[in-house]
């Protein structure tokens, strides 16, 4: 599934603010990373997250791989869940 269809769905589950609960699970990463992790739930490229917060796209991408470690998550579309679920991206602020 594209992560735009991924986006869409996750608008359509996701309903209310996130709990104290599910931001704990973003508590071992960066400020820098919760950042790239909000690009990666908005749907942004790698390309596109750096240039939003001033990196080179291989920084970006290094973030991207680093995220998926901490979290323990396989690809950008389980990061886009955890990005809605933990209120980093809200149906409606992209």
């Amino acid at each position: 599934m594209s992560a735009s269809v991924t986006r869409k769905v996750m608008e359509g589950i996701v309903s209310g603010p996130a709990g104290v609960a599910d931001r704990g699970r973003l508590s071992e990463l960066t400020e820098r990373e919760r950042e790239v992790l909000a690009g990666v739930g908005r749907d942004l490229s790698n390309d596109e997250i750096a240039a939003e917060i001033h990196i080179s796209p291989a920084t970006a991408r290094m973030y991207v791989s680093r995220i998926l470690t901490k979290l323990g998550t396989r690809d950008r579309a389980q990061l886009v869940v955890i990005a809605y679920e933990t209120g980093l991206v809200t149906p409606g602020r992209h």
